[in-house]
């Protein structure tokens, strides 16, 4: 990917990303808190990630893509969920919160923050505002696969 001006980091994220974005959370929240508490332990394979580890991923790493374009710095250890928050519900009230935290700092984020080249675990270089579109791309990937456990579970 070559190099974007800050203009054009700018643009991208307040014409084309933050909108959907928006909207992608609403739909992530409400998957999220779709998953029965009692059967947090589904999986439909035995090497398939269990119910409950899913949202949480879920949960975590948009946000830490989201922090990533924020901080200018791909952090594997950014976003955690605290201990006290378990439950699919608590999860999803978790995800929502530290959305709209970071939804917020995005929109202060600076052209030139946008367009720093960022290293994603020395497998690539990418504008910090291209991660946005990688973690909502993430998230819809995994929100799918999680809407069919939620079909399995009933």
């Amino acid at each position: 990917m070559s190099e974007l001006t800050a203009d054009q980091a700018l643009f991208l994220l307040q014409n084309v990303y933050l909108g959907p974005l928006k909207n992608e959370s609403r739909v992530t929240r409400k998957v999220l808190e779709a998953v029965p508490a009692d059967k947090c332990q589904h999986r439909p394979d035995p090497v398939s990630k269990s119910a409950i580890e899913l949202v949480r991923h879920i949960a975590v790493a948009e946000n830490r893509f989201l922090e990533t374009v924020i901080d200018g710095v791909f952090d594997v250890n950014a976003a955690a969920l605290p201990d006290t928050v378990k439950t699919p519900q608590e999860i999803a009230s978790w995800y929502e919160q530290r959305f709209a935290k970071n939804y917020e700092a995005l929109k202060k984020l600076s052209g030139e923050q946008l367009a720093k080249m960022v290293d994603f675990r020395g497998l690539f270089e990418r504008p910090a505002v291209s991660f946005a579109l990688l973690g909502m791309v993430h998230t819809i990937h995994h929100r799918g696969q999680l809407s069919s456990y939620l079909r399995c579970m009933g």
